[in-house]
């Protein structure tokens, strides 16, 4: 009874604390196409000289630097307020980003910034999951603010060509519901700059934003304790106690009939004697 007090107390002690500590589990999706996600850069002072869409990494990277061209993107901009500094006023330039992770599908941006007197050229940018969503939002200011509360903003200097590489991760929170953030991975290449000293102190960058790969990963958390395995290991407990009982009431019938028939023998004995 005591071995089976035991399995029914470490059975359950188990089982509670595999709910209170689940285990991570990671799975991936692979799709055909991503929902095309936005791009909102904060320019400042900069200007988009060209926004293009190219397929299977062909792209001539430098095409009229310094100089405005062709801009086949679906851009929006939009003004909010810093969700993070009361009355401080954003402008962002929101880009549709690339989609077709088959063939490789690129967004390939160029930009101007005058002289600057900064000691560093830099644009800010942030993306978010789903520029359909961001055109259907009645409140675009608000979706903004949203965004940058949830997403983490990067930056890209001038001077390089800057090729970032984007991939989607999918979090199933505890409360059933789920959190997107994007990963990436950057590769800076310097642009050879061939003009004349004077001319450089304006700044021009360029970025590349693809897909990593069609593979979108999902998180998850899983409770390894099964409660039907949990019962059935219980339901075995309780059948070894009832035995156990069963086995000791015997035990106590089998030692009371010992004791009457030991004591039934010392009567006829003194019987027999008198």
């Amino acid at each position: 009874m005591s071995v089976a007090v035991f399995l029914a107390y470490q059975t359950i002690s188990d089982y509670r604390e595999k709910l209170k500590h689940p285990v991570m589990s990671v799975s991936f999706q692979e799709v055909q196409k991503y929902d095309a996600p936005g791009i909102a850069l904060y320019l400042g002072e900069a200007e988009l000289l060209s926004c293009m869409h190219h397929f299977h990494d062909r792209v001539q990277f430098v095409v009229s630097p310094g100089h405005p061209g062709e801009i086949d993107c679906i851009t929006e901009h939009v003004t909010y307020v810093d969700p993070y500094r009361n009355q401080t006023l954003k402008s962002a330039l929101v880009i549709r980003g690339p989609q077709d992770v088959r063939k490789k599908e690129l967004v390939f941006l160029q930009f101007h910034l005058n002289e600057t007197e900064e000691d560093f050229s830099a644009i800010d940018y942030l993306l978010f999951s789903s520029f359909e969503e961001f055109l259907e939002s009645p409140d675009k200011a608000q979706f903004m603010q949203d965004s940058e509360r949830s997403y983490s903003v990067w930056t890209f200097s001038g001077g390089f060509r800057t090729w970032v590489k984007m991939s989607l991760v999918k979090t199933m929170e505890k409360d059933r519901s789920e959190s997107v953030e994007f990963r990436q991975e950057s590769t800076l290449v310097r642009y050879n700059d061939r003009r004349h000293g004077s001319d450089q102190s304006d700044q021009w960058f360029f970025v590349v934003f693809e897909w990593k790969d069609p593979f979108i990963q999902e998180v998850r958390d899983i409770i390894t304790a099964n409660q039907w395995n949990t019962i059935a290991i219980l339901c075995g407990v309780f059948l070894a106690l009832f035995k156990a009982a069963e086995f000791a009431k015997l035990s106590v019938k089998w030692m009371i009939k010992i004791k009457q028939r030991q004591q039934k023998r010392k009567t006829q004995e003194l019987d027999q004697m008198s």
